[in-house]
């Protein structure tokens, strides 16, 4: 998803940690984690893309996500699916805090944020405040508490598909409690959500932008 719609998160990784002194890859061979499969139940065909994703990345001393959701379906799925080790996975603001152990990354982002914490990211990886405490050492950037934060937005990979109805109202709670917050942006670590809240918002003409949170934090005065 971030390949093919969302290449500018991508790029702000890869932006975001050369800044930070680390040695980048982006193997070319991988795929698709195998997520999609294994919740449809086809279980043979995702373990055939965890085979593929242990191989391309093994040798690495960490692989990076910008998305909880996939880096949950390596950490929980994969022990499951392949009897192989698995390579370390870390989401993006894991990795910046726990690893390279950097909290003020020398972003500058002067507009009013609200954060969207992804059920992935919350319940899987159990990352807490940690993207919060990142967004709140940016420079120019005032961090506004959403409302029912932790509630799901209603994407759900497949689910938004087999109940569209119940997705749809999942996402207007969502979007009425951004829109309480009278915030300019609306930052989550997984562009699925931000595609699915960021639909409606575009479909009421909100004004409200969605953006990933390592294009936030890839933001310098400098490139302003």
């Amino acid at each position: 998803m971030n390949d093919t719609l969302f290449p500018d998160t991508g790029r702000a990784v890869v932006s975001l940690l050369r800044r930070l002194g680390c040695e980048v890859e982006f193997p070319k061979a991988q795929t698709c984690c195998g997520q999609m499969h294994v919740n449809t139940g086809y279980k043979e065909q995702g373990a055939r893309l965890a085979r593929h994703f242990t191989e391309v990345f093994s040798g690495h001393e960490a692989v990076v996500a910008p998305s909880g959701s996939c880096a949950a379906m390596v950490r929980e799925q994969y022990p499951r699916l392949i009897d192989e080790p698995v390579p370390r996975v870390y989401d993006l603001s894991e990795f910046l805090l726990d690893v390279l152990e950097v909290e003020d990354v020398g972003a500058y982002f002067p507009h009013r944020v609200t954060y969207h914490p992804t059920c992935h990211s919350l319940r899987g990886l159990k990352l807490g405040d940690k993207p919060a405490r990142l967004l709140s050492k940016v420079r120019g950037l005032e961090l506004v508490p959403l409302g029912g934060a932790e509630e799901c937005c209603g994407f759900g990979g497949t689910f938004s598909v087999k109940n569209p109805a119940i997705s749809a109202a999942m996402c207007s709670d969502k979007v009425r409690n951004v829109l309480d917050t009278g915030a300019e942006v609306l930052c989550a670590a997984d562009n699925s959500c931000l595609m699915h809240i960021g639909g409606t918002l575009r479909r009421q003409r909100s004004g409200v932008r969605v953006m990933h949170l390592a294009e936030i934090l890839a933001s310098t005065e400098a490139a302003r």
